[in-house]
């Protein structure tokens, strides 16, 4: 097969698909890859060390996708990327399509794409593993960014996370108990806050509670998002909904009710964002500030560390690839497998019911 990555557009996204040496298994196994020059260079690989695994290089996004049978790629298409697209070929990406427009939606459709969405690749079990890997990254990394804006000279509060002897920590609350606000919140208790986290699903909450026991837990209601949020020096908003936008769960009034100078990070600005006021940024111009407070949503936050984010992605996308190139979409759909899962769109029709529908676009069951 031939595989094609391209460089990313978006404003501040570092990540390529795969790292050189995933580049050359696909090589080995018969398979042929073009890169888009400096793809991979903000990651840290250079164009000599693709062509020394044997991958061609172009310089043009619209070169690498027509030579291409797979046009492989991190970020969600832009508009001009789409319209590239040619009768027939696979897509495989970040899609994030229960927010996407009916235009972009359609247009796989027409070219009878076969579009594969990292975030929807499921395992028999229910883990997805490339939302899970990228998620424990977010997680990871939301707690220092929170502590960053806290200071004074970025506009904050002025107060150490972890507060000292004598002063109270900050208090972290956490909307969400799945793998980016379980990250978080492990993060934020090692660095002394007080976190308190809301979910719906209390059996998550019991299994936070076991990892973290100095995490408070509550389940997720109006009476509690009333009474937690205003409390809160960082505030995160790690909602996620399969297939489905975010729900705003906060409005301005709420927002406006925290303290002047807390943190607003909602990590689920991908899904459309947890509150109202919630809009997205970019890694080069990541904050803004309503209603006092320091809002953060930027929507590619692993591309903060494309080194660690770009090897993650690459371990779990090459077997995935591998299989994929040695079959055929009809094969792994009859599989039901975990690629399957990933299906979006696929011989004209939508895979998945939740995006078709509130669309009105043509829905076909795909998977057994």
């Amino acid at each position: 097969m031939d595989i094609g990555i391209v460089r990313e557009t978006y404003v501040g996204e570092t990540r390529v698909p795969l790292i050189p040496f995933a580049v050359g298994e696909l090589v080995r196994r018969g398979h042929r890859v073009v890169l888009q020059s400096e793809a991979g260079a903000a990651s840290g690989y250079d164009d000599q060390s693709y062509r020394e695994q044997g991958a061609a290089i172009v310089y043009a996004a619209d070169e690498a996708i027509a030579r291409s049978e797979m046009v492989l790629k991190v970020y969600p298409p832009s508009w001009e990327e789409y319209r590239m697209l040619e009768d027939g070929q696979v897509l495989f990406s970040f899609l994030q399509l229960s927010h996407a427009t009916r235009e972009a939606v359609e247009i796989l459709l027409t070219k009878n794409v076969t579009a594969i969405g990292f975030e929807a690749i499921e395992e028999p079990g229910g883990n997805r593993p490339v939302m899970t890997a990228m998620s424990e990254i977010a997680g990871r990394l939301i707690m220092p960014i929170a502590s960053h804006y806290l200071q004074a000279r970025q506009g904050g509060r002025g107060i150490l996370l972890g507060g000292t002897p004598g002063v109270a920590p900050a208090t972290v609350v956490i909307l969400g108990a799945g793998v980016a606000g379980t990250n978080a919140a492990l993060a934020a208790g090692e660095m002394g806050a007080h976190v308190i986290v809301l979910d719906r699903d209390v059996a998550r909450l019991r299994a936070l509670a076991e990892r973290g026991r100095t995490v408070v837990t509550s389940t997720s209601t109006p009476y509690n998002l009333e009474r937690f949020v205003p409390i809160a020096d960082v505030l995160v908003g790690a909602v996620f909904i399969d297939m489905e936008a975010t729900p705003h769960l906060l409005n301005a009034g709420l927002i406006g009710r925290m303290r002047p100078g807390s943190v607003f990070a909602d990590v689920a600005i991908d899904q459309g964002g947890c509150s109202t006021t919630s809009r997205p940024t970019t890694i080069v111009d990541p904050v803004y500030v309503e209603e006092g407070v320091t809002h953060f949503c930027v929507p590619n936050i692993p591309a903060l560390v494309p080194r660690t984010a770009t090897v993650a992605l690459s371990n779990i996308l090459l077997p995935l690839l591998a299989e994929f190139a040695t079959s055929s979409a009809e094969a792994v759909l009859r599989e039901g497998g975990t690629l399957a899962r990933g299906f979006y769109t696929h011989g004209g029709y939508c895979a998945q019911r939740k995006i078709a529908d509130p669309l009105m676009l043509p829905y076909r069951e795909m998977v057994p």
